[in-house]
């Protein structure tokens, strides 16, 4: 058959998939259509889920060479609060910013020491099937090897498929998947500036960020300092605002960096290049995430989290609980057990993404968003309380509040009713 499986993109999702099945013994290939390091649009930000698993993984000690940050400053309204990471019996209080040049190409060499092979320069162009199940791909390398010259097909064959390959993830179309429509997505764009501020413990973020007239959107801005120099500046913004479709994010951006604290000495002066910008599918709107031979995992399956566009630690997750499924599929030579990853994604994300979903429908009204945020601004005790929920670091002894939580939410959310939240 060839390898056990062959995992489709070399990101967090699939690097981490590749990692945790090479580490259990299993013959692995991954395949990355580009080279590393190589660039992504991302915040760069680690928040302390996505430090939890790359510290299982290995990473911890480079990633102490990076930017470490205490926690968030939220700024909104003409107000400033700087909340701390919370204690978490699973989690630690602190994060790292890390651009993702580097970290994509640390992940993939933990994966590589783990035993999996990996292949630059390769894209996966289709699925290869045998009697009606995947197993494995037709690619193309892009340099020459013993198995043809630069630019040739081979098919690469395995008893398992993992489908990583991104946002956009042509693969994962070529094997059904689609976005659910009703679910929301985000736009991103982000740039680099240098900055006299670029080691600051805290990364920034603005609540009230504001289009060329001066109207609050749904969505927010964000400074992370990097600690090289640089600090990464971008502004995202929530399918859910009924005009998002309207906006121009490379205005956007440009007004945000043009009102931003001038502390930060940001400007097209200081400006590393210009900005890049791409859609993000959240709250798992891409399904279905498992077929009798394949899982889908990370943004390839819109795992992005509403609350913050965070989506780096739930490609970890999600390439970790799939790597424990198909491991089981492997070892009971039966591809049943490719569905306790979907159980698994339920029982760990169903409901707090539902909340997600109906507060996002919620804020993607400009005049609930400023009476939201202007009065949470008002209050540190609950702000605490909203970025533990936010960057999904609810304590055990907290779920019971939360469910309440989702209950009042969706019960406003029912004002502006959506399918989503069935």
């Amino acid at each position: 058959m060839g390898h056990d499986v062959v995992v489709v993109g070399g990101g967090p999702a699939g690097a981490a998939c590749a990692y945790w099945l090479a580490s259990a013994g299993w013959d692995v290939l991954m395949v990355e259509r580009k080279s590393y390091p190589r660039e992504k649009t991302c915040g760069d930000g680690l928040t302390p889920r996505a430090v939890r698993q790359l510290t299982d993984m290995g990473v911890g000690g480079e990633l102490a060479g990076h930017h470490r940050f205490d926690g968030l400053r939220s700024i909104a309204f003409g107000r400033e609060l700087e909340l701390r990471w919370p204690d978490h019996p699973d989690f630690p209080p602190y994060g790292y910013v890390v651009p993702r040049s580097e970290l994509d190409r640390m992940v993939a060499e933990r994966a590589v020491k783990a035993g999996a092979t990996l292949w630059q320069q390769t894209e996966a162009l289709e699925p290869v099937r045998q009697a009606g199940l995947v197993r494995g791909a037709l690619v193309r390398r892009r340099q020459g090897t013993s198995a043809g010259p630069e630019g040739s097909t081979q098919e690469v064959r395995a008893r398992y498929l993992v489908v990583a390959d991104g946002a956009n993830s042509r693969f994962g179309r070529a094997l059904g998947t689609s976005r659910d429509r009703a679910h929301p997505q985000g736009m991103a764009i982000r740039g680099y500036f240098v900055s006299p501020r670029h080691a600051e413990p805290w990364i920034e973020s603005h609540l009230d960020v504001r289009d060329r007239d001066g109207n609050v959107l749904p969505g927010y801005g964000w400074i992370f300092p990097v600690g090289d120099g640089r600090v990464n500046v971008g502004v995202g913004l929530l399918s859910t605002f009924h005009r998002w479709k309207a906006v121009n994010t490379s205005q956007l951006m440009e007004a945000f960096v043009d009102h931003a604290p001038r502390s930060w000495e940001i400007s097209a002066d200081t400006s590393c290049g210009p900005p890049t910008g791409g859609r993000l599918p959240m709250s798992f709107s891409v399904g279905p995430t498992t077929g009798p031979t394949h899982v889908v995992v990370g943004d390839a399956a819109g795992a992005i989290n509403p609350f913050n566009g965070e989506g780096i630690a739930y490609a970890y997750e999600t390439g970790r609980m799939a790597a424990a499924a198909v491991a089981e599929a492997l070892s009971a030579d039966d591809g049943l057990a490719l569905q306790a990853y979907d159980a698994r994604l339920q029982a760990t994300y169903g409901l707090y993404y539902k909340v997600a979903r109906a507060f996002v429908r919620l804020i993607g009204r400009p005049e609930l968003m400023r009476v939201l945020v202007s009065t949470g601004m008002h209050s540190r005790t609950l702000m605490e309380w909203v970025l533990r929920i936010m960057a999904n670091l609810l304590r055990p002894d907290e779920l019971g509040p939360a469910e309440a939580a989702y209950r009042a939410v969706a019960a406003l959310a029912r004002l502006a009713p959506d399918p989503a939240f069935a």
